[in-house]
């Protein structure tokens, strides 16, 4: 049994340091990637693309993440997360320089696509290297931090593009992400450090031995838990601006600092789930939780929206603070479970699962936006978190192997 002074390790000041950098390199990531999605209303009623055609836009570079998540994992798994996660974000920044200089929608979708794909390194690299950093008792705080990084990402999104794009077009939009990720390249070249990883302990089996999906079926039913969980959460980020507009009468900036609030209030909210899983003692157990509140809600809005009720903004800021808060509780039990020598390419199945998912929902659920309307769809995407409620496994199948 552990003793109390091995339960309560020392956190070191560069900790902190590398986890203020993941969450800064996701973020600059995630401005990438959620950018298309806030061009949806300047697509959409002034440049003539139906919403399918639009989500289908807003889907490209999540479609990318999903082509190299798992190589990103395997890469950082072999050389570390420091050089995968830098070496990203400059493809990304090239990626972002070629969007702007796009001429067309086709040029445009293959430059989103290749930064989609760069930008994967920062989602299977900075949560394997915040892990890395950060003992037990502590991991579901610093994961809640880090994944912060997504609804900050798409609150700088929500504010910043659809105002640029507004008045000065879709190439001066995407200087945004152009310029954070290029900041944030040089940042984690001259700040980043890779974890220590220490020697087994006797008796044990080495890092890269044991393949964790085949000793339970844990892993497993994680990533089809937070398949589930990401239609409701990419249903709302992608479509939620352009519901407030067309749908709801609000003004393009109005709106976009709403849906910013909303995620910023998602973020504090991932930080508080983070700390209760630490509390508890359990990933799953809150995971749990946290779907049946998402299904709940976004009943609620479904309801809320059919009936024309004024309250419709302040259940979209509950429904965005649900459907993010699943996040960090499955990604640090799959980083537990797996243990080091897995945790990069079980990190990037749990992103391709989530991501796969994601670039599907905007084409579906905007195709289906045109057909049925916002409150079914919203009530469609309640379905999704309740069957998930029975997937997420039991809590006494947990166990830490980092």
């Amino acid at each position: 049994m552990a003793t109390a002074t091995a339960a309560t390790p020392t956190i070191s000041a560069r900790a902190w340091v590398v986890l203020a950098l993941g969450v800064a390199a996701q973020t600059a990531g995630t401005v990438f990637v959620s950018a298309p999605a806030f061009l949806i209303p300047l697509l959409h009623t002034e440049r003539g693309l139906s919403l399918a055609q639009a989500g289908l836009l807003a889907a490209i570079p999540t479609f990318g993440m999903v082509l190299t998540l798992i190589l990103w994992g395997a890469l950082a798994d072999r050389i570390g997360e420091k050089w995968v996660i830098t070496g990203g974000l400059i493809l990304t920044a090239l990626a972002a320089g070629g969007a702007i200089l796009a001429d067309g929608y086709l040029a445009l979708g293959v430059f989103l696509l290749l930064g989609g794909m760069a930008s994967a390194s920062t989602n299977s690299a900075s949560g394997r290297i915040v892990v890395g950093w950060f003992p037990k008792h502590k991991r579901g705080l610093a994961m809640g931090i880090r994944q912060m990084s997504q609804p900050l990402g798409v609150t700088i999104a929500a504010v910043t593009i659809p105002v640029i794009a507004a008045d000065a077009g879709v190439g001066a939009a995407l200087f945004v992400p152009f310029v954070l990720t290029a900041v944030l390249a040089v940042a984690c070249a001259i700040g980043l450090a890779n974890p220590p990883r220490p020697a087994p302990r006797a008796g044990t089996p080495s890092m890269r031995a044991g393949n964790p999906y085949r000793s339970s079926g844990f892993l497993w039913r994680i990533h089809a838990a937070s398949v589930l969980l990401v239609v409701p959460q990419f249903t709302i980020s992608t479509f939620g601006l352009v519901w407030l507009v067309s749908d709801q009468g609000w003004d393009a900036l109005a709106a976009g600092v709403l849906v910013g609030a909303a995620q910023f209030v998602g973020a504090i909210g991932r930080i508080v789930i983070g700390v209760v899983s630490d509390r508890v003692g359990s990933r799953v157990r809150p995971l749990r939780w946290v779907a049946v509140s998402v299904a709940s809600v976004l009943l609620v809005l479904a309801a809320v929206d059919a009936a024309h009720w004024g309250a419709a903004a302040v259940v979209f800021v509950l429904a965005t603070t649900c459907t993010v808060a699943p996040n960090g509780l499955a990604f640090t039990s799959v980083a537990e479970m797996a243990g080091p020598g897995w945790s990069g390419k079980a990190l990037g199945v749990q992103n391709t699962g989530q991501f796969v998912a994601a670039s599907l929902v905007g084409p579906l659920m905007g195709a289906l936006i045109g057909v049925v309307g916002y409150p079914l769809t919203f009530a469609v995407a309640a379905v999704f978190p309740a069957l998930a409620v029975p997937v997420v496994p039991r809590a006494h199948a947990e166990h830490d192997h980092l």
